[in-house]
C-alpha cells in the first residue's frame, strides 16, 4: 500500500453564523474557492494534478446543494478536468472527506488529492434541510416509538449521564475561550488562517473567541434547550447546556492538501504528518453525542496504541459535556485535549470543522515537538469518527 502524508492545512477565520458576522455575504461556494486556491497556490502546485476534491457540507441544500464542493473547485479556478465530490457524515463531514482521501491514496486511486469542508451557517440555517421534512420515516419511528432528540437535548442527556453539572460545562468554556484567546495572541494560528476579503475589508481574525469571557457571565446564561414536555420525559436531565458552554452557529471553511510520499517528493513538497489509523463508530442515536468514546477506542486499537502514546487530542467541543464525558469516560487528562482552544471559542462551521481540526492539531504537534495526535468528533445520529496522525519530524 502507499502510505498518505498530509502536506498542508488551511481555514478561513471563524465568522459568526447568525447573518451578521464578517463572512455572512460570501456565498459558501466562494468561501471554499479561497481556501482551495491558497492552498495550491501556497505549495506551488498545479491544480491540474489534484485527482480529486472531497468535500464535506452538512445542510446540502439552497445555496449548498448541486454538489457545491464542485461549485467550489470551478470557483477557484481549477481547470475544469479536476472532479469534486461532496459528502455528508453530519458534523465529521470533513473528517470523513479526509479519511476517504488518504485511504484513496494508500488505495492507488489517488496520488494528490484535497480534502475539504464548507458551512455558511448564516446563508443556510441549521434547520433548513428538515423544514417540513419527515427525515425518518416510518422505520425509526418504530424503533425509537418514544422519539429521538435535537443535538442539543442530546448533549443534555450525556451530562446527565456523566454527572457533569453547570459549573464543570462553564469552566470548560471559559479554558476554551481562553486558550484560544493565548493562541491568537501568540500568533498560533497565523500558518493555518487564510484572511477572507469582503467588500474594501479583509478579515483575519477568529469572531467566535471572546477573551472577555468570565464565568459570572457563563452563569447568567439561561439554559438554551430546556422543553417543558422532555423535562417530563427526562427527569434527570438538570438543562446545564447554554449558548455559553456550546459551539456557536458558524460561517468557515478549510481544506488539507493530501498526497502520496512519491509525489511529495517528485514535487520537492514537506509531509507534515502521516496517518496512523482511522476508525468510524455508531453508538447510541438518542444520546448521539456519545460515538467519539468508542471510536477513540477503535481507532487505538487498529493503530497498535495507548492513549499514553497520543501527545494532543482534538475532541469537538458541540457542547462542554461531549468531551467532558470522553475524558471521563476514557480516563485522559483535559490538559492534553484541545489545548488551543476548541469549538466552543473557535467555532463549528459544521461541515468545515473535521478538516479546520487536523489543521489545528498538525500545527500544535509542530510546535510541542509530539508525535501522535488523535481527532475524534461526535456527529448526528449516534455517529464519530477518529482518526491518528504520526509528524513527521
Amino acid at each position: 500500500m502507499t502510505r498518505a502524508v498530509l502536506v498542508d492545512a488551511v481555514r478561513t477565520p471563524s465568522g459568526k453564523g447568525k447573518g451578521s458576522g464578517a463572512l455572512a455575504d460570501v456565498h459558501p461556494a466562494d468561501l471554499l474557492a479561497g481556501v482551495l486556491a491558497a492552498l495550491v497556490e501556497r505549495n506551488g502546485l498545479d491544480p491540474a494534478r489534484v485527482d480529486d476534491v472531497i468535500g464535506g457540507c452538512v445542510s446540502q441544500v439552497g445555496e449548498q446543494t448541486m454538489n457545491v464542493t464542485r461549485t467550489a473547485v470551478l470557483a477557484a479556478g481549477f481547470p475544469e478536468t479536476v472532479p469534486a465530490t461532496t459528502v455528508d457524515r453530519q458534523c465529521g463531514s470533513s473528517q470523513q472527506a479526509v479519511h476517504f482521501a488518504a485511504q484513496g491514496v494508500a488505495a492507488g486511486a489517488y496520488d494528490i488529492v484535497i480534502a475539504c469542508g464548507v458551512e455558511s451557517m448564516s446563508r443556510v440555517s441549521l434547520d433548513a434541510p428538515f423544514q417540513g421534512a419527515d427525515v425518518f420515516g416510518a422505520g425509526v419511528r418504530a424503533r425509537y416509538p418514544e422519539g429521538l432528540v435535537s443535538q442539543g437535548v442530546a448533549g443534555e442527556l450525556v451530562a446527565a449521564r456523566w454527572k457533569i453539572d453547570r459549573e464543570a460545562c462553564d469552566a470548560f468554556a471559559l479554558l476554551s475561550h481562553q486558550r484560544a484567546a493565548a493562541a491568537a495572541e501568540s500568533g498560533w494560528f497565523d500558518a493555518e488562517v487564510v484572511p477572507v476579503r469582503v467588500g474594501d475589508r479583509v478579515h483575519r481574525a477568529d469572531e467566535t473567541v471572546r477573551p472577555g469571557t468570565t464565568l459570572e457571565g457563563l452563569a447568567g446564561l439561561e439554559a438554551a434547550f430546556y422543553d417543558a414536555a422532555l423535562a417530563d420525559r427526562f427527569p434527570e436531565v438538570d438543562w446545564v447546556i447554554t449558548p455559553g458552554n456550546s459551539s456557536p452557529l458558524t460561517d468557515g471553511a478549510s481544506a488539507v492538501l493530501l498526497m502520496s510520499e512519491q509525489a511529495a517528493a517528485e514535487l520537492g513538497l514537506r509531509p507534515r504528518a502521516t496517518f496512523r489509523g482511522f476508525a468510524v463508530a455508531g453508538d447510541d442515536p438518542l444520546l448521539m453525542a456519545t460515538g467519539p468514546i468508542p471510536a477513540t477506542r477503535k481507532v487505538l486499537d487498529r493503530a497498535g496504541l495507548s492513549l499514553d502514546d497520543i501527545d494532543v487530542f482534538e475532541v469537538n467541543e458541540a457542547f462542554a459535556s461531549v468531551p467532558l464525558a470522553w475524558s471521563q469516560e476514557l480516563g485522559v487528562d483535559l490538559a492534553r485535549v484541545n489545548p488551543v482552544g476548541g469549538a466552543i471559542a473557535l467555532g463549528h462551521p459544521l461541515g468545515s470543522s473535521g478538516t479546520r481540526l487536523l489543521g489545528t492539531l498538525v500545527n500544535q504537534l509542530e510546535r510541542s515537538g509530539g508525535r501522535y495526535g488523535l481527532q475524534t468528533m461526535c456527529e448526528r445520529g449516534g455517529l464519530a469518527n477518529a482518526m491518528i496522525i504520526e509528524r513527521v519530524s
